[in-house]
C-alpha cells in the first residue's frame, strides 16, 4: 500500500475564520481599515511594542511602501542581500534604486555583517537585512552603520513574526519594517502583510501613502474636516474579510507557535547527527531566537540537494529548495557589478527545506527524519 503523502505545507486554520469573516460581512463595512484591521493593529503594537502597525494586502506591498517612505530616487543605492525573494529588491527597483546586493554569512543565509561597510557608497540610502527563516540577523552592526552613514535601516521580518533579537522583537529596531501573512507563513491570512513604523516622522506619511496619497485616515479620526490628494501612495489596505482572518489566527499565536517550534525542535535533535557528514542545520546565534517558521539542510553540492528531494519524493515527502540568487537573476544579471557572492550561491545550489506546518503528526515527522537520515547515510 502507498504511503500517504506529505505535503510540504498546510495552512493551519483556528476554527474562528469564517466566524469573523461572517461578522465581517455583516457588519456592513468590508472595505478595510474597519474593526478586525484596528484589533490586528492594536495586537502588534501591543505586543511587540510597535510604534505603528499597518495590514497591507501582501509583504512586498508592504516594502513598495517603505520605498516611498524612504523617498528613494533613480540613482540612490539600497543594499539588499541576494539570498532573498525577489520582492526585497523589486520594492525599490521601481523606485527607480540600483540595487548593490550583499552576500550572506557562512553559519545562516542571513546578511553578512563583517562586509557590509565596503558596500556603503555616498549614494547609499537604505539597508535591507532579511530575517532568513525568522532567525534575526545581528542588528547591532547595522544599526551602528545607518548611524554612522545617516541610512535607514528596513527590516524585512516576513518570516519574523514572534522572533527576537537580544530579547528586542524583530520589526521594531529598524526604522520601518515589513511582515508576511501568506499561506506558507506561522501565521497566515492566504494573502496579507503588514508594515511597521518605528521612526515617529515617518508616522503620519505613512498613513498617507496607505490610503491612496490621502489624508482619509486624519479625516475619519476628526483632525481635518475633509480630506483630499496630498501625497503619492495606493491601495494597499486589505479588506475586513482579510483582517477577520487573520485576527482569528492571531488570538491562537502562542498555541501555533507552540507546536511548530516543538516539530522544529524534533527535526533539530533528530537531524543534528548530519553535521558529522558535513550537512549544515540551522543556525541560531546567542542574539537570536526560533520562531519555528522554517527548517532547512544545507547539502554538500546541488548533485546531493537534488538527489535528496528526488529521494524523499520517491518516498511521498515534498521537500523544496528556496530562492535564487538576485544577482544572478535574468533581470538583473547584466545590471549587477560581477562581485562574486559565494555564499548566496551556496545556498542557492545547496538548501532544502523540509515539511513543516502545525498539523504535520509526530509519525510523520518522524518518517521524514528516518528517510532523510537514510539517504545520507547511502549517498555517495
Amino acid at each position: 500500500m502507498d504511503q500517504m503523502k506529505i505535503v510540504f505545507n498546510k495552512p493551519y486554520l483556528t476554527g474562528k475564520e469564517m466566524h469573523y469573516m461572517y461578522q465581517a460581512v455583516y457588519s456592513g463595512k468590508i472595505s478595510g481599515n474597519g474593526i478586525f484591521t484596528k484589533k490586528c493593529h492594536d495586537f502588534f503594537e501591543k505586543r511587540y511594542s510597535f510604534k505603528k502597525a499597518l495590514l497591507t494586502t501582501s509583504c512586498t506591498d508592504a516594502l513598495e511602501m517603505t520605498a516611498m517612505l524612504a523617498d528613494i530616487k533613480p540613482g540612490d543605492e539600497v543594499i539588499v542581500p541576494s539570498y532573498t525573494f525577489v520582492s526585497s529588491a523589486l520594492a525599490f527597483v521601481r523606485q527607480g534604486a540600483k540595487i548593490v546586493f550583499a552576500d550572506s554569512n557562512s553559519r545562516n543565509p542571513n546578511i553578512d555583517t563583517e562586509h557590509l561597510e565596503e558596500l556603503i557608497t555616498p549614494r547609499t540610502k537604505v539597508i535591507v537585512p532579511v530575517h532568513y527563516a525568522g532567525i534575526a540577523c545581528d542588528m547591532d552592526p547595522i544599526m551602528n552603520l545607518a548611524k554612522k552613514y545617516n541610512l535607514l535601516v528596513i527590516e524585512d521580518a516576513a518570516q519574523a513574526v514572534d522572533s527576537f533579537y537580544k530579547g528586542i522583537p524583530l520589526g521594531s529596531i529598524g526604522h520601518m519594517s515589513t511582515f508576511s501573512f501568506h499561506e506558507t507563513k506561522n501565521i497566515n491570512s492566504g494573502e496579507g502583510g503588514m508594515l511597521v513604523i518605528n521612526d515617529e516622522k515617518l508616522r503620519n506619511r505613512s498613513e498617507v501613502i496607505w490610503e491612496k496619497g490621502t489624508n482619509r485616515s486624519e479625516f475619519f479620526r476628526g483632525a481635518v474636516n475633509k480630506y483630499g490628494w496630498v501625497d503619492i501612495g495606493s491601495s494597499f489596505l486589505p479588506s475586513e474579510i482579510i483582517a477577520a482572518y487573520l485576527y482569528a489566527q492571531l488570538e491562537n499565536l502562542d498555541s501555533i507557535q507552540s507546536r511548530r517550534k516543538k516539530i522544529w525542535e524534533t527535526y533539530y535533535e533528530g537531524l543534528k547527527s548530519l553535521t558529522e557528514l558535513g550537512i549544515m542545520i540551522p543556525f541560531i546565534p546567542d542574539y537570536a531566537t526560533n520562531n519555528g517558521h522554517m527548517f532547512y539542510l544545507v547539502c554538500t553540492d546541488l548533485r546531493q540537494r537534488t538527489a535528496l528531494i528526488e529521494h524523499l519524493k520517491n518516498n511521498s515527502i515534498l521537500a523544496v529548495f528556496h530562492y535564487q540568487s538576485l544577482h544572478k537573476s535574468a533581470y538583473y544579471i547584466n545590471k549587477h557589478d560581477k562581485r562574486e557572492i559565494p555564499f548566496s550561491d551556496k545556498y542557492t545550489d545547496c538548501l532544502v527545506r523540509l515539511p513543516l506546518f502545525y498539523e504535520l503528526s509526530d509519525t510523520d515527522l518522524n518518517r521524514i527524519i528516518d528517510i532523510v537520515k537514510e539517504f545520507f547515510i547511502k549517498y555517495e
